[in-house]
Formats: C-alpha cells, structure tokens, sequence
C-alpha cells in the first residue's frame, strides 16, 4: 500500500511534507522596545547622527561667505516657524497653554542660547573640538542635575557609561588644552572652548526644563517656540554686534539649507527622545555627533586629527554601547496595555 504502513506504523516519505511554520507566541507574550529604549535609539540616530554634520556645514559656510553666527541662526529659526500651521491646524495655541507658557519660553530661551554659543564657537576652533566640549558640558550638567532627582536614579551601569564618556572627552580636549597659543589667537581659542561649554550647560538646562513639561501638543510648541525667540532675539543681535553677510555662492546657501534641516530633525529628536529616556542619557548617547563631526572635520574640512582625538571617540563610542546595551529591552504587550 503507497499511502501507509500498518505494520511498522511509519510515515510515509514518498509524500512531500508541509513547511513548518515556527509556533506564534500569543499576543499576551509578544515584546516591544520599552521606551526607555526607543528614546535612547530616537537621540542615537535622529539626533547626534544629524546634528554631526551641522558644525562641519557651518564652518563651511563661514569660510566660503564669512556667514555671522547670528545670520546662520536666524536662517536656522526659519525653518522652526511653519509648524506654527500645524499647531493651528490642530487648534492648539501658539505659545502653549498659559500655566506653562512661561517654562516652555525659558526652554526656547535656553536653547538658542545653546545653538548661539555654539555656532560661535565653531567659527574660532575645530568642530570636532566645539561639538566635543558643548555635548561633554551637558553629559556631566546633567548627570550632576540627576544626583539631585531621586525619582529618577541612575544604575552604576549608566554611571559607568556617563563616566567613560566624559574620560573619552577629556583625552580629546585635554592636549588641546595645554597647547593655547599665547597672544590673541589662544585667546580667541580660549573663547571658543567657554562659549562651547556656555553652550552645553544651556543644552542640558533646556532638557531638564522640557523633561518637565506636559501637554498634549509639546513638541511642536517647543519647535514653534524655538524659532520664534530666535528670531526675536537674533535680528536685533546681528545688526548691533555683527554685519549681515549674503552669501555669495551655491555652496554657502547649500550649507545653509543643509544646516537648517538637518539641525530641525535633530531638535524633533532629541525633544522626543527626553520625554522616554533620562536627560541625562541622551545627553551621553548624543555623544555620536562628536565621532561624526570629527570624521567630517578631517574629510570634508581637511583638518588635522590627532590621535588622542581617535582615542577618545574609541572610548566614548563604548560608553554609548555600554548605556544602549544597558537599556535595551522589552515589554511584553499585555503588561503595556494594562
């Protein structure tokens, strides 16, 4: 008989099998990335990957025009003032509801201070270097600002990452510190490192203040807001401390376009990734804008790139992976939905 064997009780090979398909877990079992997770991810590739090539991008176009600091920042606001649509669109107010209109003004405040101090800062030392000391300021701003929030402690592995990467920061800026020329260039450099590190306080300072924050229509508040003080505060700026430049060239208004995109994604970002993750570690993870900034300031600049710069990228390049590893996981979906 082809179709069995009665007396050994086989199956029968002849016949081809069905494919087997792997058993589904229910839906009770499922997992998804917890939040903390998908902030850490969110800051890790939409917001210090993007925000690596704007310091490069506006060295550029401030050695091809010599483009102000504040003109670049008014262009950069630009591009914050169309979400006033969506808002309306929506019927959410401008400015955010009132009892907390004032927080989100100071949060606006504190981060053109941030974008102003380190636009400035780029146009009198290396990228890498700027990018390095304003995001190493907020990493240990806001890991100091976390000793005093008990409610949202850090693990020693997250101490242990926090603490690697400012050691990474510290190889990367520590001999150029110890090498400032004497005379107006090493003060000019001098300068710079302040208004970087000026920069990254305000940047952690504005997190916390967002971290605070709690509305249905926050984010694009926040982006509103951003650009509209910017304008406020950078239009009279320029022409009382600077001279408006027009940029003379495809490449500069490229740079410019350029800076104001990519500077928009990487502040959507990092806004988000704060309401899911400690300010803290995102602060850390954005490290990755350092790496890129570096690789651009020798590729696209043709800057030098010392050793101990590749060094601490190494090391910091690890603390963000321990932080990650640290906090990735999952939750299953019936104890979310519950």
């Amino acid at each position: 008989m082809a179709g069995s064997h009665p007396y050994f009780n086989l199956p029968d090979f002849t016949q081809p099998s069905p494919p087997s398909t792997p058993p589904s877990l229910p839906s009770h079992q499922r997992c998804r990335p917890s939040d903390a997770t998908k902030g850490l991810l969110v800051a890790l590739l939409g917001g210090g990957l993007p925000a690596g090539f704007v310091g490069p991008l506006s060295r550029m176009a401030y050695q091809n025009s010599h483009l102000p600091s504040l003109e670049l920042l008014i262009c950069r606001c630009l591009f914050h003032l169309p979400i006033a649509l969506l808002l309306k669109l929506r019927g959410d107010p401008l400015l955010g509801p009132p009892d907390v209109r004032g927080w989100a003004c100071l949060h606006a405040l504190l981060n053109v201070l941030s974008i102003g101090c380190a636009y400035s800062a780029v146009q009198v030392v290396p990228a890498g270097s700027a990018a390095t000391i304003r995001k190493g300021s907020s990493t240990v701003c806001s890991a100091l600002l976390a000793l005093c929030l008990e409610s949202q402690g850090l693990s020693g592995y997250d101490w242990c990452g926090l603490l690697g990467s400012t050691l990474g920061l510290i190889i990367i800026v520590g001999p150029g510190l110890g090498t400032l020329q004497e005379g107006t260039t090493g003060l000019y450099t001098a300068i710079g490192y302040v208004l970087a590190f000026l920069g990254g306080l305000a940047l952690s300072l504005g997190l916390l203040v967002y971290h605070s924050l709690n509305f249905s229509s926050c984010l694009p508040t926040v982006a509103f807001l951003f650009g509209l003080v910017g304008l406020v505060g950078s239009v009279p700026g320029l022409f009382l401390l600077q001279t408006p430049v027009l940029p003379s060239d495809l490449l500069s208004w490229s740079c410019v376009a350029a800076v104001g995109i990519l500077a928009l994604v990487s502040f959507t970002c990092v806004s988000y990734a704060v309401t899911k993750a400690h300010p803290a570690l995102v602060c850390a993870v954005l490290h990755s804008e350092v790496v890129v900034a570096l690789m651009l300031q020798y590729y696209l600049l043709y800057e030098t790139v010392a050793p101990s710069d590749i060094m601490g990228a190494g090391v910091m390049l690890g603390s963000i992976a321990i932080i990650t590893a640290q906090n990735l996981s999952c939750e299953r979906e019936g104890q979310v939905k519950e």
